[in-house]
């Protein structure tokens, strides 16, 4: 089947949305997030055989096998308003700041965002600047003069990538064009790129905001408001929320109904989680139950609230994982318990 004579009823992301898919725990986990500046069209063939891109992902191999860092690669487009000639922006946001104990505990370090470097580098230096950041740490500083400081920016990060699914470019880009004219010409805090796959074309469309890290699915143009200003009820955003990215799929599920108690100063809590058990035990992607701790750190650093949490199938759902395939069915989950315990830290 041709992609391009798809009707758009038959588009994956169409279909999920109708049949009522809960995108929830369908965000990618990491630990860290290597953001590159790069010209479209994103091929894959294209990309796969070029030779600079080609070196990253034995860099990335290199960073987990020794690291025990997982690390998503993610291409963004240039923009006109961004963009430096004959520069190529790198920006790596990463969930631990001590990485020589990130191996041992970056499952257990709370973190409530991801710490960014941004770079601003020349075309030749991109593979020993991305070595530096992610394998060889100490040489970082050789790389200092290209430096960006964007602390204070906001990174939005929306999926066109349509070469993965047509669902993408179909709906993605008019979001992103929303977000560009509607958000950003009067706000130096916060920039929006288009953006290859991170997954999850079924419910484009989808972006990710940094960095914190949250990635969101079925967007719609009546909920940016809330989305961008992080204002009003959160319960408006429940059905759009795919989940945070420093935690497990079974976690983000645990988690939204977290933020729907707290509300946005929930964003500001350090959080980390432990799978206790599973049924059946041998693969945490097709679970029936799963108990886990999801720990929660306020910014007073006073208490820590330990939630212990059962997440169960509560039944299926037919639907389509990428445009032009058959249905297949696919589990949903619900929080069945969750109990709240309160631990002071000591000073």
């Amino acid at each position: 089947m041709n992609l391009k004579d798809l009707a758009d009823s038959q588009l994956c992301s169409v279909v999920s949305k109708r049949n009522g898919v809960d995108p929830i725990g369908s965000a990618k986990t990491c630990d860290g997030w290597l953001v590159i500046e790069w010209p479209q069209p994103w091929i894959i063939d294209h990309l796969m055989s070029d030779p600079l891109i080609i070196k990253i992902f034995p860099l990335i191999q290199q960073c987990e096998q020794e690291k025990g860092i997982n690390i998503q690669p993610v291409l963004i487009a240039p923009e006109r308003h961004y963009s430096v000639d004959h520069q190529t922006r790198i920006l790596y946001y990463q969930r631990a700041d001590d990485r020589e104990k990130a191996k041992e505990s970056a499952n257990k370090i709370p973190f409530a965002a991801y710490t960014k470097q941004e770079f601003l580098s020349p075309k030749k230096q991109i593979i020993s600047l991305i070595k530096a950041l992610i394998v060889e740490p100490d040489k970082l500083s050789h790389f200092d003069a290209y430096k960006q400081a964007t602390n204070n920016i906001r990174d939005i990060l929306v999926c066109t990538h349509g070469n993965v699914d047509l669902a993408c470019s179909r709906f993605g880009f008019p979001i992103y064009n929303r977000l560009t004219k509607q958000y950003t010409l009067n706000n130096n805090n916060l920039r929006v790129w288009r953006c290859s796959h991170f997954g999850g074309h079924q419910f484009a469309p989808t972006l990710i905001d940094f960095p914190i890290g949250q990635v969101w699915g079925h967007l719609e143009a009546e909920i940016l408001d809330d989305l961008i200003y992080r204002e009003g009820n959160v319960s408006k955003l429940r059905s759009f929320y795919r989940g945070w990215t420093g935690l497990s799929k079974f976690g983000q599920i645990v988690e939204r109904e977290l933020w729907l108690k707290w509300g946005w100063p929930w964003l500001d809590y350090k959080k980390s989680e432990q799978i206790i058990e599973q049924y059946p035990n041998n693969n945490i992607d097709d679970v029936e139950w799963i108990k886990l701790t999801l720990e929660a750190i306020p910014p007073d650093n006073k208490v820590k609230y330990i939630y212990h949490a059962t997440v169960e199938v509560s039944g299926e759902i037919e639907t389509v994982k990428s445009s032009g395939e058959k249905s297949t069915l696919v589990k949903q989950y619900r929080v069945s318990q969750c109990k709240e315990m309160i631990k002071n830290i000591q000073a």
